[in-house]
């Protein structure tokens, strides 16, 4: 009985390791794109006004 409480707590601490393991890829992920767009211009759109002044 202690050895199956024992593998349940093992898969248990794989488990959550796995779970913080991705977590952490996906804000490093993140992290990497925003500094990719840091290199671009500003990618907002121009606005020329055309109108006449009075």
């Amino acid at each position: 009985m202690k050895i199956v409480i024992l593998l349940f707590a093992f898969l248990f601490g794989f488990g959550a390791t796995v779970k913080k393991s991705a977590s952490d890829q996906e804000k490093i992920q993140q992290r990497a794109e925003l500094n990719e767009y840091k290199s671009y211009p500003n990618l907002l759109p121009e606005v020329e006004i055309v109108a006449e002044r009075k």
